[in-house]
């Protein structure tokens, strides 16, 4: 089976380990089968978890590594990060105006910010799962494929809990077990298509990915802020399991990243 994969095309690589990461966000996002019925304590945790997630996915898998690439390429950091950063807070925050104008008090504005955050963070992932593979191409080794294949295992690890901080908040909402599920696997989506452009144009997206990341982690932490934690009732249970969920992830990403 390896030996079938580490004969294909780095494009057509990037585009099956994608769709690996693409699977673990479904299988997150399905956990909200069995947490259709949660209390306020138990709805209080899971927003507490998703809020943890976010915030160390935030710097663990966006921030760092775009100072590390920034390193790389002998630029200073400061720049693309807080100018990325900045812009994705910004973004949101007029998203978050305008949806309030069109659908004030309703779910539908939480739906569209839950899916718009966390999926603008897996078009930077998919593009570094498609730079790992694209880069092959200059310099083809085994130990180089395997690292790429880390790479994306490591980020479908991490999407798994992502695709939970979608559908369980909007389950949360009344919305239907089964269009929770759309909505939090449906974010992952991206993730194959920006894995094949990252491939194709290694180059150039490479020395975009600084901003990118930073854009996403600034759209995620004001999702965290503006419409996770305000939204627990039990803040107690959503204190706790904040604390968890970012060890939980911060794990994930110091073993795996």
């Amino acid at each position: 089976m390896f030996e079938f994969f580490s004969s294909l095309a780095p494009v057509w690589q990037a585009f099956f380990a994608s769709l690996f990461a693409w699977g673990m966000t479904a299988l997150g996002a399905a956990t909200v089968f069995f947490f259709g019925g949660a209390g306020k304590s138990a709805m209080g945790a899971m927003l507490g978890m998703a809020a943890g997630v976010m915030t160390a996915a935030s710097f663990w898998s966006l921030l760092l590594p775009a100072a590390e690439m920034c390193a790389a390429l002998g630029a200073a950091p400061q720049v693309p990060l807080i100018l990325g950063f900045l812009s994705g807070g910004g973004v949101l925050f007029l998203c978050d105006t305008l949806f309030a104008r069109a659908h004030p008090q309703s779910c539908k504005k939480r739906t569209a910010m839950l899916v718009f955050s966390v999926t603008l963070h897996n078009i930077p992932e998919g593009l570094c799962v498609g730079v790992a593979f694209g880069a092959l191409a200059h310099a083809p080794s085994g130990a180089g494929l395997a690292a790429a294949c880390l790479l994306a295992l490591g980020i479908g690890l991490q999407n798994f809990p992502e695709g939970a901080a979608i559908s369980l908040p909007l389950r949360r909402e009344g919305a239907p077990c089964r269009r929770a599920f759309f909505w939090g696997q449906i974010s992952g989506a991206v993730e194959p298509l920006a894995a094949v452009l990252g491939a194709l144009f290694v180059l150039c997206v490479r020395s975009a990915l600084p901003f990118a990341l930073s854009f996403a982690a600034g759209a995620m932490i004001y999702v965290v802020a503006a419409e996770l934690l305000p939204e627990a009732e039990n803040r107690s249970a959503a204190a706790a399991f904040t604390i968890i969920g970012f060890a939980l992830m911060m794990f994930m990403d110091t073993v795996f990243g």
